[in-house]
């Protein structure tokens, strides 16, 4: 009896030990899986990652790459999976931004997936408030709020809150930047205490400053030489979108009228859809105002001068009639002009404009700014004005003017020639100024007083530019770079 009592009560504590030694094991092999689907979901999200990188290699190199791919470990053991998808951002049949979508999975499990999208886009001119292919003088009024650079050399006496840069490690300062080899001080003719009289020349260095104003410890140069020509838009691809693309195309005004001188661009939005539209007018007369530049433009003399040109320059328009109105086309945002241009008005979402005669290159158009250029206001607005020579601020232009824009003058400059007793209060530009030749709004007597042009200047960089311009505008490298990145709920 006692036997059996024994052998009873060690079935019943051996069934009590089986059952919670199994409850220890299944609890035990219960968080193993649970940690096994944690290493799970880990490496899903650097699959989903792998995948992500593997397509920014693929658009860099322009291949036409697998959407669906098997990822190998460092032993080469394949052990899941990524599925890209591919959201690409078009106008004009170019290509402005990549959004990327890749979300990956584990063979062992592969219910748990990650997913991540990423906006691939390139840095364009917008990164700078200007580029200049010309020595430049900033004046000591004009505060400057973004990267300024120049392939010459540059006298910022300006404000600047970010890096101004020249390639060159020193330059001749002369009469035209307010320097002279007349002995050392300030003032016309004289060498500034920052630079030195060398072989009766001001020899300044690269970038330097005779104010207060500026930040001189975000002075850098010499730094590599800017390829400006690689930074150029080219005229006859955007002439074909606007022909053949769904763009606008506008040829000389003379082959429409007899006396056509150019086109009056006006923007506007409208009322009903919300659309930017463009009222296209034939400028028929021009009157002229003599005005002076360092530059010869070509037009009609009116003065003499040793240093520069006083030349007649027909900017004021005085009659006109009007062609056509047209909806800017949201697949292809592109006017192309095969004449001179006065564009004004306010922009709703991103156009790109381009002025050049390419029928006859002996004949170089430029854009004449008499009016203000503004945005909607959407934040999603952008314009980018491309001269093939010029792009001049007109006698009549608005005495507190607003330009907002990425504005290239690929051949000559972006600049106010001096007009006779004509000042003006402000001028403030949001966007970017790409100027071959050099850039200037403002002119200065003997004395350094303003006796033409604009009394207070600001330019601000637009960011909103930078990876997501108008199309056709200039990129600074061909690369695609990571801009935004977000992981998706699956």
């Amino acid at each position: 009896m006692k036997k059996a009592s024994i052998t009873i009560y060690a079935l019943v504590f051996g069934m009590v030990f089986l059952i919670l030694l199994g409850g220890v094991i299944g609890f035990i092999l219960f968080n193993l899986t649970l940690i096994e689907k944690r290493i799970a979901w880990y490496k899903a999200f650097d699959i989903a990652e792998a995948g992500i990188e593997y397509y920014k290699w693929c658009i860099n190199n322009n291949v036409n790459c697998e959407l669906e791919k098997e990822y190998t470990d460092i032993n080469g053991n394949a052990i899941g999976k990524f599925k890209i998808e591919v959201q690409t951002n078009l106008n004009c049949q170019e290509v402005v931004s990549h959004q990327i979508i890749s979300a990956g999975w584990t063979y062992k499990f592969p219910e748990i997936k990650r997913k991540i999208s990423v906006l691939y886009g390139r840095e364009s001119v917008a990164k700078y408030a200007f580029i200049s292919n010309s020595n430049v003088w900033v004046g000591p009024d004009h505060t400057i709020l973004g990267p300024y650079y120049s392939n010459g050399g540059i006298r910022f006496d300006g404000t600047n809150l970010s890096n101004v840069s020249s390639a060159q490690e020193n330059w001749e300062c002369t009469n035209s930047f307010g320097c002279g080899p007349n002995g050392v001080g300030y003032g016309e003719g004289l060498c500034p205490p920052e630079c030195q009289i060398i072989n009766k020349k001001c020899i300044c260095p690269g970038v330097f400053s005779t104010t207060q104003n500026s930040k001189r410890d975000l002075f850098l140069y010499p730094i590599p030489q800017f390829d400006f020509t690689g930074i150029t838009a080219d005229l006859n691809q955007i002439k074909n979108a606007a022909q053949n693309l769904g763009g606008i195309y506008l040829k000389p005004a003379k082959q429409i009228n007899s006396e056509g001188k150019g086109w009056h661009l006006k923007f506007s939005i409208d009322s009903v859809t919300g659309e930017t539209k463009v009222e296209a007018k034939i400028i028929t007369k021009l009157s002229p105002t003599c005005g002076f530049s360092y530059e010869n433009d070509g037009f009609p003399s009116c003065g003499n001068s040793q240093n520069g040109y006083y030349q007649w320059n027909y900017f004021t328009i005085t009659s006109e009639t009007t062609y056509q109105t047209f909806t800017i086309s949201n697949s292809c945002a592109v006017i192309f002009v095969e004449d001179n241009l006065w564009p004004e008005g306010t922009i709703k979402g991103k156009i790109t404009v381009a002025s050049a005669n390419l029928i006859d290159t002996n004949k170089p158009t430029d854009i004449i700014l008499n009016y203000n250029l503004d945005y909607a206001g959407t934040g999603n607005d952008g314009l980018t004005l491309i001269s093939q020579r010029n792009i001049l601020i007109g006698p009549n232009s608005p005495n507190d003017m607003v330009l907002k824009g990425i504005f290239i003058a690929q051949n000559g400059r972006f600049s106010r020639n001096h007009y006779q007793n004509n000042i003006k209060e402000s001028l403030t530009i949001t966007g970017s100024i790409i100027s071959s030749g050099r850039v200037g709004t403002q002119w200065i007597n003997l004395g350094g007083h303003i006796i033409s042009g604009y009394i207070n200047r600001e330019t601000y960089v637009d960011t909103n530019l930078l990876y997501n311009p108008p199309t056709y505008t200039p990129y600074l490298t061909s690369q695609f770079k990571k801009i935004r990145w977000q992981e998706i709920n699956y």
